[in-house]
C-alpha cells in the first residue's frame, strides 16, 4: 500500500527557516508530479510548489523567491525548503504526488495525499 509520510513542520520565528520532506513507500512503479499544498485554518487548501520527474519546477506567487521544492528520485522523496518565514506561512502542509502502482493485477494511476505536517511562524 502507498503512503505519503511527511516531516519537519514545527515552530519558527518569522526570518527563520525549515525544511518539509515527503516520503512516498510501498510498491510503485513511477512517481510523476509531486507537489506541496498548505491549509490555513479556515482557508481552502492552496498549492505551494510543484515539481515534475525530471526536475521541472512551478511556484505560487506568494513563495516565489523564498522556497525552493526540489526531489530525489532514487529515495521517493520531496523536500520544501522554506526560507523568511512570515506568520502568514503558518498552516498545515501536505505532500501530493501523482504515481503509478499496483492495484489488481494492473498499474494505476492516481494522486496520493501525505496526512500533513504543521507549520507555525510566529510573529
Amino acid at each position: 500500500q502507498v503512503q505519503l509520510v511527511e516531516s519537519g513542520g514545527g515552530l519558527v520565528q518569522a526570518g527563520g527557516s525549515l525544511r518539509l520532506s515527503c516520503v512516498a513507500s510501498g510498491r510503485i512503479f513511477n512517481i510523476n508530479d509531486m507537489r506541496w499544498y498548505r491549509q490555513a485554518p479556515g482557508k481552502q487548501r492552496e498549492l505551494v510548489a510543484a515539481i515534475t520527474d525530471i526536475g521541472n519546477t512551478n511556484y505560487a506567487d506568494f513563495v516565489q523567491g523564498r522556497f525552493t521544492i526540489s526531489r530525489d528520485n532514487a529515495k521517493n522523496t520531496v523536500y520544501l525548503q522554506m526560507n523568511s518565514l512570515k506568520p502568514e506561512d503558518t498552516a498545515v502542509y501536505y505532500c501530493n504526488a501523482d504515481l503509478i502502482a499496483p492495484r489488481n493485477g494492473f498499474a494505476v494511476g492516481r494522486d496520493y495525499w501525505g496526512q500533513g505536517t504543521q507549520v507555525t511562524v510566529s510573529s
